[in-house]
């Protein structure tokens, strides 16, 4: 004979075992101020027989409408908002304008496709911040299907709709590469984030326009802007996209420096791809930036802890994370793309090419 279950013991059956409604008897758990003592006790004292432990935190807040969270989801593992010094410092950033607002954070996992739609479903948010979206048109469509809030951040899809906070990639990294031709480099070398997955190594134009990631083909196109207004032609200046690792930028270095006439300056795509390259500078006995310059683009904490301190176009990171939890808390939405400048900060790896 099967064992039978016994039923979930629910809140109408304390009420009905204390002998009162079931509104008093939820407002013993939910409001207990406006509850008589004895009736607080009796209640308690029914439940802890029956074995209730109380109603559903989770049922109280969705019924209330607000739970005072913002969901961060990416299409990347949970490990890249720990390991990648972007998604770091921005984590750290809506982190902190959290705290100051009392509201709390969770990490959504949309990495697995087939659990995306439950992860997206069941998160007891009140609006969501997607990272790194490219790619993940899937992920925009199911947030939307929550109708919460949302807005997405590093996006390049072309569907205008999807309310988006970015950064100016072409301009910033124009600017980048003015301050390098500024400054009298005329021998440059590119170092692009991703191209496509799996993909490093010299690239030609065609890869470079026709590059899954916006962010690395607008930051080329910006350099090249930079390249032509000088009278230089942009295909003089070899681009190695990089798995955005060390293993990958320190072949790219390789590759580069093993030319008859190397450059004096490199246009690194990000900041951590910059260190790498420092770091191979100084393994391969060159001095940044007495023989080579090297830019960044992001602007992390660690590029001013670096040695030297790394010179980078840096992303108002504060600002896009304000914004982004404005837009997931449903204070302030963000219509359309919301596309702001970022800022060219000196420091110590940027100097005039060395003297013939």
């Amino acid at each position: 004979m099967a064992r039978q279950v016994p039923e979930k013991i629910r809140l109408r059956d304390v009420a009905k075992a204390a002998g009162v409604s079931q509104g008093t008897a939820s407002n013993v758990f939910s409001r207990p101020e406006i509850v008589r003592e004895e009736v607080r006790e009796r209640v308690h004292a029914v439940a802890k027989e029956l074995g209730y432990g109380g109603p559903s935190i989770t049922g109280r807040l969705l019924r209330a409408g607000k739970v005072n969270a913002v969901g961060v989801a990416a299409i990347e593992p949970l490990s890249y908002f720990f390991e990648d010094l972007w998604a770091r410092q921005l984590m750290a950033e809506i982190s902190n304008i959290c705290d100051d607002r009392g509201a709390g954070v969770a990490l959504v996992s949309a990495r697995n496709d087939e659990r995306l739609a439950w992860n997206i479903g069941s998160a007891l948010v009140d609006g969501f911040i997607l990272l790194c979206v490219e790619g993940g048109e899937r992920l925009v469509d199911i947030t939307r299907q929550r109708q919460l809030p949302y807005v997405a951040l590093a996006i390049g899809a072309d569907d205008q709709s999807i309310p988006a906070i970015g950064v100016d990639n072409f301009n910033g990294a124009r600017l980048a590469a003015e301050h390098m031709l500024g400054l009298g480099h005329r021998r440059l070398a590119i170092l692009s984030t991703m191209l496509r997955d799996g993909q490093a190594g010299r690239a030609d134009e065609a890869q470079v326009r026709q590059a899954w990631y916006s962010t690395s083909r607008d930051r080329a196109l910006g350099y090249w802007q930079a390249l032509q207004a000088v009278g230089m032609d942009p295909h003089s200046v070899p681009i190695y996209g990089t798995l955005e690792d060390e293993a990958s930028t320190h072949a790219a270095m390789a590759q580069i420096f093993a030319a008859p006439e190397p450059p004096t300056a490199i246009l690194a795509m990000s900041d951590k791809i910059a260190m790498y390259a420092v770091d191979w500078l100084f393994r391969s006995g060159r001095n940044v930036p007495g023989d080579v310059s090297v830019i960044g683009f992001d602007g992390v904490p660690e590029a001013a802890l670096a040695t030297p301190k790394l010179t980078t176009m840096a992303q108002p990171m504060h600002e896009i994370a304000r914004l982004a939890v404005d837009a997931a808390l449903g204070d302030t939405q963000v219509e359309g793309r919301r596309v702001l400048p970022t800022e060219l900060v000196l420091r110590e790896s940027t100097a005039p090419p060395p003297a013939k």
